[in-house]
């Protein structure tokens, strides 16, 4: 079923300057005897190193695209493809295998696991991955000195402030060395202060580390981070910025 006032939209880049194409990508969920369209042909191409920031309102569609980026959820149409593969064709198991090795996903709630302690929680993809012991101890070290962690690392999360426990939960999504970085409201639960230490902390990862961000979020402090400002409507991009 087509979604209706499906629109296109300029996404920017050519397809082989991109890691992530969306092609007519449109989201819709049944609620009571109602289908609601999340999204409605949505076209766009990110390239590597990007840092696209989507803007807009509740409802607009943002966390939903960044669920599909990330594997969690299929298209109802249309295709999203990364690094050339359309991810909403893959199984289950290999759809599980993506999220776990080429997407890394920050959350606004941090979803940290509250028996493990700092080191262990951004430890945990790397043993769910099977990597040696000996290569996940390295791992940990390098990204709780890149977060300046080492004091906390046998802290477990109750003991953490906000900002502390949201770069575990960065480290945690670098740990496996993702393709891609999803940020969906990262600042969301967090005061101004810290949360733009968080928002230069994954300026620094794009900029100086090269991984493609795609951040979702309803305030502008991101605006002046970004690539380019992707502003959602109704699940529709009314604008494309930079």
């Amino acid at each position: 079923m087509e979604p209706p006032g499906a629109q296109n939209a300029e996404g920017g880049l050519p397809a082989l300057d991109a890691v992530i194409e969306l092609q007519g990508v449109s989201k819709s969920y049944q609620s009571g005897s109602a289908r609601v369209w999340a999204l409605k042909g949505i076209d766009l191409a990110v390239g590597v190193g990007e840092l696209v920031v989507f803007s807009g309102k509740s409802g607009c569609g943002k966390t939903t695209l960044l669920n599909l980026v990330g594997g969690l959820d299929v298209p109802s149409a249309g295709e999203v493809r990364v690094a050339g593969r359309n991810i909403g064709s893959l199984s289950e198991k290999d759809r599980t295998l993506y999220r776990r090795d080429e997407v890394g996903t920050v959350f606004q709630f941090f979803h940290l696991i509250p028996m493990l302690t700092v080191e262990e929680n951004i430890a945990l993809p790397h043993w769910l991955a099977g990597f040696p012991e000996q290569q996940t101890r390295l791992r940990v070290e390098v990204l709780l000195e890149q977060m300046e962690l080492r004091p906390r690392r046998k802290h477990h999360p109750h003991e953490l402030s906000g900002g502390e426990q949201q770069r575990v939960a960065i480290a945690r999504a670098l740990v496996n060395s993702p393709r891609i970085i999803l940020a969906d409201e990262p600042t969301g639960n967090l005061d101004s202060l810290t949360g733009g230490q968080v928002l230069s902390l994954l300026l620094d990862l794009n900029r100086h580390q090269g991984q493609t961000i795609l951040m979702a979020t309803h305030s502008r402090e991101a605006d002046p981070l970004a690539s380019r400002i992707v502003k959602l409507k109704d699940g529709q991009i009314q604008e494309i910025i930079g």
